[in-house]
Formats: C-alpha cells, sequence, structure tokens
C-alpha cells in the first residue's frame, strides 16, 4: 500500500477552501452565458491558460474578475455543488467552506441570494454525497472596518447557517488589529473566529501575534512563518490552535510549497493541516495537497495520519461526527498497515 493509496482512502475534512474558489473555467463559461456576461476569453482553456500568478495581489485580481459570473441563487449553488462533487471524489467528509459577501454585495448581489444558493446546495450535498459542511464567512481585509462591521450585522438573521467568521484578501497594511471591534462582536455573536495570516507577508509575525493575543482566534489559516517565532510556535501547540496549509497555492504565491515549514510544525506538535484553498484557479484539490507534501517531505504513513487526523480534531464540527471521523480514520489507517 503506498502514500498516495493511503491518501485516496482516508476520510478527510478542508478546513481552507474558499467557494469562489473552486470556479472552474468550464464553469465560469456556463455561468456567463446563463447571464449574458461577456468573457475576454474563447475557451475554457484559455481561461486556466491566463492563470500566472507571481503574488498573492496578482492572483487576487483574477480572482476578483472571476466573480462577475456569479449573479443569482442557482450560479452559487452550481458553484457550491460543483466544489462538494469534487470533495467527495476526494473522500472528504466534512467542510467548513469560506464564502466572501462583500465581494458579492460591492457589486450589488444581495447577502441573502448569495447564502441562499450556498445553504441549498449544503443540504443537498449531505443528502446526496455525504458530505456535511458549515460556512466561515470572511470579511475583505482590503475594504473598511465599518463595511465588515455592517455585514456581520446582516449576516445575523441567518445565524444559524454560518459557524464562524474570518479575514482574507490583501493581507499588506491590512493587519489584524484593524478589524478587532468587528470580531469582538462576532464572538460576541457566538460565532468562531479564523484569520488568515498569508506566507511571507510584510509583518507576519506581528500580525501572528495579533491574531492570536488581540483578536483570539481559535485557527489561523496560512500561518507557517510562525517558525519565525519558537515562542508563538510553543504557544500554538500548547493552545491546540490549528493551522489551515495549503501547500500547492504557497507554490503559485511564493517560492515554494513551505512543506518543509508544514513538517517542521508537524514534528513540534502544531496541529497544522492541509487543505486546497482556491483550487481551480492553483488545480489542486485536497488529496494533490496531501500528495505534494508526501512527495516533498517523504512522510510516514504515521505522519500522513495524523495530518488527516489533525484537520478533524481542530475542526468545528459536532463533537460526536468528530469522534465517529476520527474513529474511521484510525481503523482504515490500521487495515491498510
Amino acid at each position: 500500500m503506498t502514500n498516495v493509496q493511503l491518501i485516496a482512502a482516508l476520510p478527510k475534512a478542508e478546513l481552507h477552501v474558499h467557494v469562489e474558489g473552486t470556479l472552474e473555467p468550464a464553469l465560469k463559461f456556463d455561468l456567463a452565458a446563463r447571464n449574458g456576461v461577456r468573457l475576454p476569453y474563447d475557451s475554457p482553456q484559455a481561461v486556466r491558460d491566463a492563470y500566472s500568478f507571481t503574488d498573492l495581489t496578482s492572483f487576487l485580481v483574477q480572482y476578483y474578475d472571476g466573480m462577475n459570473v456569479l449573479l443569482t441563487e442557482p450560479d452559487f449553488y452550481d458553484l457550491a455543488m460543483a466544489y462538494f462533487t469534487r470533495a467527495a471524489s476526494d473522500h472528504v467528509r466534512w467542510v467548513e467552506l469560506f464564502f466572501d459577501p462583500q465581494a458579492h454585495t460591492s457589486r450589488g448581489v444581495p447577502f441573502d441570494i448569495v447564502i441562499r444558493g450556498l445553504r441549498r446546495a449544503q443540504l443537498d450535498a449531505e443528502a446526496t454525497l455525504g458530505v456535511r459542511s458549515a460556512l466561515i464567512m470572511c470579511f475583505l481585509r482590503d475594504f473598511t472596518p465599518e463595511f465588515a462591521m455592517a455585514t456581520l450585522l446582516e449576516s445575523l438573521p441567518y445565524r444559524q447557517w454560518i459557524l464562524g467568521v474570518g479575514l482574507d484578501s490583501d493581507e499588506s497594511d491590512n493587519p489584524p488589529a484593524k478589524f478587532a471591534a468587528v470580531f469582538a462582536r462576532a464572538r460576541q455573536e457566538g460565532y468562531f473566529l479564523t484569520m488568515h495570516c498569508d506566507v511571507d507577508q510584510a509583518d507576519s509575525i506581528e500580525h501572528i501575534r495579533q491574531a492570536l493575543h488581540e483578536i483570539g482566534v481559535q485557527r489561523l489559516d496560512h500561518g507557517t512563518n510562525i517558525v519565525e517565532s519558537p515562542d508563538l510556535v510553543a504557544e500554538v501547540g500548547r493552545r491546540r490552535i490549528g493551522l489551515t496549509c495549503c501547500p500547492v497555492s504557497n507554490t503559485w504565491v511564493s517560492e515554494s510549497s513551505k512543506s518543509h515549514l508544514i513538517k517542521q510544525l508537524l514534528d513540534a506538535g502544531v496541529k497544522v493541516t492541509i487543505n486546497s484553498d482556491d483550487p481551480a484557479y492553483f488545480n489542486g484539490y485536497l488529496n494533490a495537497n496531501l500528495e505534494l507534501v508526501d512527495a516533498e517531505q517523504h512522510l510516514t504513513r504515521a505522519e500522513l495520519t495524523q495530518l488527516v487526523r489533525n484537520a478533524f480534531e481542530v475542526s468545528w464540527a459536532p463533537t460526536s461526527l468528530r469522534d465517529e471521523w476520527l474513529a474511521e480514520v484510525d481503523r482504515i489507517a490500521a487495515d491498510l498497515r
């Protein structure tokens, strides 16, 4: 039994995937035709060929441009169902799905349309694919804190559908502390808290410190630059704070996958996890990300299994389901061994 076969067989949780980042070029073309949106490409392959990112900023240009085809509730349903179907083929059982409402409301698409499409897909994915999920609403950090607060308040009628809040988009000059009041209110409303601390950003360690100490996040998204501070590494290990790392996307926006840092954190006992981020743009869903770390770091089966266990352990899934999935991971790993 190879490690690739082990990866394929294990049930998995995905904690860091942006639903807008799962918009495959073929679906983009279909939605453009449905909605009368003119694309500057003549084929889905031409769209994919145009993806050439050198850093986070250059990626975000394409990422936000792609959302212009998302206009109706069925669009968001089709987007999410396409991802859930693909995730099921990777044996994903639990997904905590990021969505960016401000990227849609800022261009005139109502919040209600966005979340109702996603919610309907969640219910159908659970019923037909066996993929359970929860939504994490992200604020765009290059917009104002006032806009983030307004979005938080707009989300409250749908509170039962949203598990947590996060912070993403361009981190440059947009530190976590900028949104402290928004996250404090989110905590009061009962939301779980997470936050992007992207790879190789200016003031990365200070941003991680703010996220941990001033915001009080329960997880860090990306976050591998934490290795620059042994004290912070020890802290997240002690507090069992998960890091949601995305090695394939790292290869597009930085000089490497950061798999060596993932392995370093794993060895240090940090609850590091592997995820796909924006797989339609970076061409790598969850299993491909695990395979990349394995190929580069020559992981043992025990290490691979621990990465998969970590994702369930730091997830916000109901305890009974989390325990059930962890038992299944251990049973399959033992059988294959």
